[in-house]
């Protein structure tokens, strides 16, 4: 493993600069074309402009998102390389315990976000060196951790960002007229699929949107976090189940 104890250290517009020509091809900015994510973009497109850029649409997407997605196209004339749930997978599961699993209890939410973005997410990295994430840690308590540069996924997995504070994504946003995400407007801090995902109320930590009907559980889908303990036990029951057939 090498040593990437001062790339770690960079600002964020010379630590993508360093992953671009480090790595080219072989690295992505993943993003969900949230905040952050259009700031990685941004940067990355001004150093590379035919940087490698993907998304998961996971099938529950709200319209909005979509409607990002495009606008990023045409603004930086960029292709985005658009990852999809194995189809059988997602039809085992949903067979198995309903379209709406992820409402029942935390552990087939868990199951749904591991078909939906875990796997496809897994299967995209191994044709990767090295990946961008728009991670922050003020985002949560879960993320207070995060470092700039990780090695410990195998892979070189890049946060950019991981130490601004949510000011300074603001004023990079007015500063380059970044695009928005629509339901950004009416309170939404932190997007993922269209039921999961509720505005916040004021005094509310930005990820409260998430998963709100769970108590006391992470806000995380497993992209970034793994869950530990009996959650995890019984996850790996139900997703032998829906991919050893």
């Amino acid at each position: 493993m090498e040593d990437f104890t001062r790339e770690g250290t960079l600002p964020a517009q010379e630590l993508m600069a360093w992953a671009l020509d480090r790595y080219q091809d072989r690295f992505s900015i993943m993003t969900s074309f949230q905040a952050e994510g259009m700031i990685l973009i941004d940067m990355a497109v001004r150093i590379r402009p035919n940087v490698r850029i993907q998304t998961i649409d996971t099938g529950r997407m709200p319209e909005e998102t979509y409607q990002v997605m495009d606008a990023v196209r045409e603004r930086y004339r960029v292709a985005i390389e658009i990852l999809y749930p194995d189809h059988r997978e997602l039809e085992r599961m949903t067979v198995r315990h309903g379209i709406n699993l992820f409402y029942r209890e935390p552990v087939f939410r868990r199951l749904c976000c591991h078909v939906r973005k875990v796997r496809p997410l897994d299967r995209a990295l191994q044709q990767l060196d090295a990946w961008a994430t728009g991670l922050r840690a003020g985002q949560s308590e879960e993320r207070a951790g995060v470092e700039k540069l990780d090695q410990s996924g195998g892979r070189v997995k890049l946060a950019p960002l991981a130490d601004w504070t949510a000011a300074q994504v603001e004023e990079y946003f007015i500063t380059h007229d970044l695009i928005r995400h629509p339901l950004a407007a009416k309170g939404y801090r932190s997007i993922g699929c269209a039921p999961c995902t509720r505005a916040i109320q004021p005094g509310e930590p930005e990820r409260a949107g998430r998963w709100w009907w769970e108590e006391g559980m992470s806000k995380e889908c497993g992209l970034h976090v793994t869950p530990e303990g009996t959650v995890k036990r019984a996850l790996d029951v139900l997703l032998e189940d829906i991919i050893s057939n």
